[in-house]
């Protein structure tokens, strides 16, 4: 039988990335004592007051057919929010769609198409390949550097344009290295795809989880408000994953051109939830500063522990769910450190390489489970480094 060219497209892309993790939880089934700091899953609830309003919602009915741009609620909710970053913002600018995810594949498909190319930094979260392979499109990586703290640097993004690049996918804060933009690094940023007619699509759905300083986002120049769009959720900021609740807000005439292919992937997301995300978006909830500090302390956790040991050096994160650890001093890249910690001492991390060619030589540990687990899963993995032999040595 014939199949299209998309599932040749992304015949890699899928769950092989996530290899170690679906092992992991083979295991854990099995009953062995595995701790897993490999997907970003809140390890908090969301708040009972979501909770009860997604009840409440679903009991007065609020489960029938949506239209395509969103419910009323959570789009007047959404305007309300960007409204407060930059004036001039509708409801002709949001698109309501169930997770980032979606909301990131819809807008592809609508921006760029075979022949064209996505521009995004290398290292990278792990389903932005398939995302940007799904329309035809080509992938362009821009160097993200360890000694720069992960940061795209405008003049890398310049080298690495092309004249079949339409698309910048930015990621602030970032996956998986937790770097955070700078407004004064997004300018640069922003002047470049100006120079080059670029769109930026950014994913902010850590927005929330930022452990200093302040958020940056493109969205918020209105000198680029022609060519910005963001997409996010309430995945993250509210610990609410499962609920699958996300957006995409742009220019107006994106959106309206956008509206046909969101009507004709699903056509609205369900009522109950997006009263949920509403009441989410304008009440105070305090989850993401709960877990705002509790990541990092985690992560301090980690670099204390980690930093000692041979041949790792672990890199603070700015904000987000997740630490890298540079694991090339003990003479084994990320791929094969992941998968003899999984062996040798039943811890689960997603090896760099899931992430991207730049991210080979680190892995990657989630700090969404308790403290004590994150302190034994340091002992775990620090005597497993111990027993390579190797002294790491310090990045200049």
């Amino acid at each position: 039988m014939r199949y299209a060219s998309i599932t040749e497209r992304l015949a890699s892309l899928g769950s092989e990335k996530w290899a170690i993790h679906i092992e992991a939880r083979r295991r854990k089934e099995k009953g062995e004592p595995i701790i897993e700091l490999t997907i970003g899953e809140p390890d908090l609830p969301p708040d009972d007051a979501l909770l009860a309003e997604a009840t409440r919602a679903m009991h007065a009915g609020r489960y029938r057919y949506s239209n395509g741009r969103g419910e009323p609620p959570v789009v007047r909710a959404l305007v309300e929010k960007y409204s407060k970053r930059r004036a001039g913002i509708t409801s002709d600018n949001v698109l309501c769609f169930p997770g980032t995810q979606t909301g990131l594949f819809a807008v592809m498909l609508g921006l760029v198409e075979k022949g064209d190319a996505v521009l995004v930094g290398d290292p990278l979260y792990a389903t932005y390949e398939g995302v940007i392979r799904a329309t035809g499109a080509d992938q362009v990586t821009v160097p993200l550097r360890a000694e720069n703290g992960f940061h795209m640097q405008a003049d890398d993004l310049e080298r690495a344009v092309t004249p079949q690049c339409r698309v910048l996918l930015l990621n602030t804060p970032h996956n998986p290295t937790g770097a955070v933009l700078t407004a004064g690094e997004i300018a640069a940023i922003g002047e470049v795809c100006r120079r080059h007619d670029l769109w930026i699509v950014c994913d902010e759905v850590y927005e929330e989880l930022v452990f200093s300083g302040s958020f940056a986002s493109p969205f918020d120049d209105p000198e680029l408000a022609e060519r910005t769009i963001v997409c996010s959720s309430i995945s993250k900021s509210h610990a609410a994953p499962g609920f699958r609740s996300g957006w995409a807000v742009g220019p107006a005439e994106f959106a309206s051109r956008l509206l046909s292919v969101s009507e004709t992937m699903l056509f609205g997301v369900q009522p109950f939830i997006a009263d949920m995300t509403a009441y989410a978006l304008t009440n105070p909830i305090d989850t993401s500063a709960k877990m705002r500090t509790a990541y990092k302390r985690r992560a301090d956790r980690i670099v204390t522990a980690l930093g000692e040991a041979p041949g790792l050096i672990p890199l603070p994160p700015e904000a987000g769910m997740f630490i890298v650890v540079d694991v090339a001093g003990t003479g084994m890249d990320g791929e094969a450190f992941a998968w003899a910690l999984l062996d040798e001492e039943q811890v689960a991390v997603m090896p760099g390489s899931s992430f991207g060619e730049g991210a080979g030589d680190f892995i990657r540990i989630s700090l969404t489970v308790p403290d004590e687990k994150i302190d034994e899963a340091c002992r775990r993995i620090s005597a497993m480094a111990a027993r390579s032999g190797f002294r790491k040595e310090k990045r200049a």
